[in-house]
């Protein structure tokens, strides 16, 4: 049995966002706000009811008695008028809570876990989705690698599958919380990363039909080594792409 030596093992992120932001005319449209020391109106008009209003099963936006509102569309633009259309101009966001992941001194059968929090908001409705790839397994400047995992008996890059045993080795991610693939059946579920030095595709990782506000996820990442694993410093790229759909 060779020694393994002490190694960091470490995967940092490349956070990529697309975000598209059209203008199709290039004309100025003007709108007054309405102001004094004690007041702003900042929609340019006065209606009957404008606001969001809530219970504990509903949010609902309305705009009543303006006198002209929805949307309206010609060659050249879009009009959206009304205060429900506030929320189609919050941005897109995509974060994660940490983009440096340390997996820190593997130990041959002795797993170790690191995790991350995925967090997408908008505010229009509209659907979204989240893919995410490595680079590489998990590899040192010489070439060795820890093979991305198998799990217990078998899991794939669309797949997840049990992973407990100390025996089964490779590196591999689970996800809890909202919007996940429902292939996670439980936080013991792992499944592996598609790796683009062998073509492979990128894997949705997560995606909903309406984002909404705060739908956050937590990728846990597990590496695990025999002991005739070479020693050395192991490092992957993981690159996320979060797409809105307006």
């Amino acid at each position: 049995m060779s020694h393994v030596s002490c190694c960091i093992y470490r995967s940092t992120f490349a956070l990529i966002i697309f975000a598209l932001l059209i203008w199709v005319n290039p004309h100025i449209a003007h709108a007054d706000n309405l102001e004094s020391t004690q007041y702003r109106i900042e929609f340019g008009n006065v209606n009957l009811g404008a606001k969001s209003q809530t219970s504990t099963s509903y949010n609902l936006d309305t705009t009543i008695g303006q006198t002209a509102f929805g949307q309206f569309d010609s060659t050249g633009y879009i009009i959206k008028a009304g205060f429900q259309y506030i929320h189609s101009i919050i941005p897109f966001r995509f974060s994660l809570s940490s983009t440096n992941i340390n997996l820190g001194a593997l130990s041959p059968n002795s797993p170790s876990t690191a995790t991350t929090n995925l967090t997408v908001t908008f505010g229009g409705a509209g659907a979204y989705q989240v893919t995410g790839i490595e680079e590489t397994p998990l590899q040192t400047q010489t070439g060795s690698q820890i093979p991305d995992t198998s799990c217990d008996t078998s899991c794939d890059e669309t797949t997840a599958g049990q992973w407990i045993s100390n025996s089964a080795y490779g590196f591999g991610y689970n996800m809890y919380g909202l919007d996940i693939p429902a292939t996670f059946s439980s936080t013991d579920y792992y499944r592996r990363f598609p790796d683009r030095s062998a073509a492979e595709s990128p894997a949705l990782i997560m995606s909903n039909s309406n984002v909404g506000t705060g739908r956050t996820a937590t990728m846990t990442f597990k590496a695990n080594i025999s002991s005739v694993q070479p020693g050395g410093s192991y490092q992957t790229i993981i690159n996320f792409v979060a797409t809105p759909s307006y």
